[in-house]
């Protein structure tokens, strides 16, 4: 499989970024006011978008880098859609400047729309068609589309092409879904809340695949309510809340999870104890000493990605 103008082996543009890229804040976003990136697959500067008195997107700055997982995460109204609607040019914005794969999307041309891909929440699997039939109609949109064999192959689904999309199961449609985003050779992939209704071995199937397709070069913008998914997917995490980018950070970093005190919690005397402390190992230690064996019930927990998500979230409310 091959991206287009690119050498065999990956998909999309996965090339080493030599950039002058701007010094951003310690948590990964542009500094006010600093130039729009043009190395990265996406860069926002100051984008507005209000419907009426409401401001649905307030001043978001934003870069993603090439070849990353980007999971955008935030409460229902926060802004999400209408950010990526904006950065697919399916919605105009009000102020701001805004650059996806080098291009503003409110002129993005036909050129510039065939280098997307777009996995909505519900796709073509409700279909008389079969999965092959599918993939090449849809393969017959683009000037250079891959292969409709080697995309079954990729996402699994090579021994259903013959089937009807209706006879698919949930997770199989999904991975029609992604087929029919990646088909024509996608730079940047945008997913809308892939696995909503998975059961947990077809999400982790399909965590899988994605994997498959950044390790191949592909950009992604994952929204996703699982905050389970986005620990697992994403490279980088940002959260939006009442339309602003609260963080951006590696998932284990959010919120100063990194280094957070960690709460053990452990049985004595029948009785359940906790004990909250910045050095866990030490602590840990020194509970070991009293007792002649194992520590009964002992666990060490920092708090979840989850868990400074809702602080977050809740902070901005």
């Amino acid at each position: 499989m091959i991206g287009a103008g690119e050498p065999a082996g990956r998909v999309g543009d996965s090339a080493p970024v030599t950039s002058t890229r701007p010094t951003a804040l310690a948590d990964g976003r542009p500094r006010p006011g600093d130039p729009l990136d043009p190395d990265a697959a996406v860069s926002v500067r100051g984008m507005v978008k209000r419907y009426g008195d409401r401001v649905a997107v307030d001043g978001l700055d934003l870069d993603i880098r090439r070849g990353e997982i980007f999971a955008l995460l935030g409460p229902n109204g926060a802004g999400k859609t209408t950010t990526v609607e904006v950065l697919e040019g399916h919605r105009t914005r009000d102020a701001g400047e805004v650059r996806v794969l080098g291009v503003d999307p409110a002129r993005g041309g036909r050129r510039w729309k065939a280098q997307l891909g777009i996995v909505l929440q519900s796709g073509g699997g409700d279909s008389q068609l079969s999965v092959r039939e599918l993939l090449q109609a849809r393969a017959a949109c683009y000037a250079g589309p891959l292969d409709p064999d080697e995309v079954l192959e990729l996402v699994g689904l090579t021994e259903r092409a013959g089937a009807r999309g209706r006879t698919l199961s949930g997770g199989q449609r999904r991975r029609l879904d992604v087929a029919l985003g990646i088909v024509g050779r996608p730079r940047l992939l945008f997913l809308d809340e892939p696995t909503t209704g998975f059961d947990p071995e077809a999400r982790r199937q399909f965590w899988a695949l994605l994997r498959s397709l950044r390790d191949l070069g592909t950009t992604m913008l994952l929204t996703t309510h699982y905050l389970d998914e986005a620990e697992a997917l994403a490279d980088r995490v940002g959260v939006l809340a009442r339309g602003r980018l609260a963080e951006v950070a590696v998932p284990t970093a959010l919120g100063g999870r990194g280094t957070a005190p960690a709460v053990v919690s452990w049985t004595e005397d029948g009785v359940r104890r906790t004990a909250e402390t910045a050095t866990p190992t030490a602590f840990v230690q020194q509970l070991a000493a009293r007792f002649p064996g194992e520590v009964p019930g002992l666990t060490v927990a920092r708090p979840t990605l989850e868990d400074v998500y809702l602080k977050m979230i809740g902070e901005h409310a």
